[in-house]
């Protein structure tokens, strides 16, 4: 059993959960506190299932982030990529001084600069994260890339977190760069499909088209990955949009241009915002997820 400092999370989403409850199972002691923003939401229906999910994974939850970042020696940010910035303005305001601000936001290697600078002048030590892999189901063993001059002492502060790390470099934004381009073929991957399934499906040649591609590339199971790709996408198109904006700054900052990056953003976003529920759908049947998206384009 492993006993740490108090750790805090700015953002209580299905990363931190993934974490939280991973340290637990694992025997991590550490005292962990959150704060996130949907606490506050007027909806006493969004407002509750958070408290609830701090409960459930036994956390102590904030009701500002002062609060939970009160005496915190590692501060773990996991908002969406479009709010990362102002969560590092926030903490900034209120971070303990000496305390490791680990940013695991998907964000392009600029913005990470522009939160460390925050963070740096606050007397907080930043930390540029990258989360390198889906957090299910490896929970708190998920791959972690670490940048930047504080790089080696938040690996060690993560590691006796049973965490499995990896330091990329002592500049901020090594990490962040790796992440960002490598989301652009993954990223990139779920558009394509998503383009090719349901064009695919509305000519009534997409198992025609998919079994050609397994015959192109033997192995890859094309209809599995469509399956899986569409319901990450239904899921998470929203968050993964945000970080997609980010991957084209990256892009763009770089001198090409994101083009694939920004459309991307696009088949993210709008299939995001229809709010389906892959789940109930049938997760594996790539065709009944088209046709739950297909249905919904049509009629909005």
């Amino acid at each position: 059993m492993t006993q740490t400092g108090k750790v805090a999370f700015i953002g209580f989403g299905e990363a931190a959960t993934a974490f939280r409850t991973g340290w637990r199972d694992a025997g991590v002691t550490a005292p962990v506190a959150a704060f996130d923003i949907k606490t506050a939401s007027p909806d006493p229906a969004v407002s509750n299932l958070k408290w609830s999910n701090y409960a459930a994974a036994d956390v102590t939850g904030g009701e500002t982030l002062a609060a939970a970042l009160d005496g915190a020696a590692i501060v773990l940010s996991l908002v969406t990529a479009d709010q990362a910035l102002d969560a590092a303005r926030a903490a900034a305001a209120c971070i303990q001084d000496g305390a490791l601000y680990c940013d695991g936001n998907s964000c392009a290697p600029g913005t990470k600069e522009e939160a460390a600078r925050l963070i740096e002048a606050a007397g907080g030590r930043y930390v540029d994260t990258a989360v390198m892999a889906p957090v299910y189901p490896k929970r708190h063993h998920t791959p972690l890339l670490l940048a930047g001059p504080h790089a080696d002492a938040a690996l060690a502060a993560l590691s006796a977190l049973d965490m499995k790390a990896k330091v990329a470099g002592p500049v901020v934004g090594a990490a962040s760069s790796i992440k960002m381009i490598r989301s652009i073929m993954m990223k990139g991957m779920e558009a394509l499909f998503l383009e090719c399934v349901l064009a695919g499906r509305k000519a009534g040649v997409d198992d025609v088209v998919l079994s050609s591609l397994d015959v192109t590339y033997p192995g890859f199971d094309f209809k599995a990955k469509a399956a899986y790709m569409q319901e990450r996408v239904m899921t998470h198109g929203i968050r993964r949009a945000a970080e997609m904006r980010e991957v084209a700054r990256t892009v763009d900052d770089l001198g090409l241009g994101g083009t694939m990056a920004r459309a991307a953003v696009e088949w993210q976003q709008r299939v995001g915002d229809l709010k389906l529920n892959a789940a109930a759908i049938g997760p594996d049947n790539y065709g009944a997820l088209a046709d739950a998206i297909l249905a919904k384009l049509d009629n909005p």
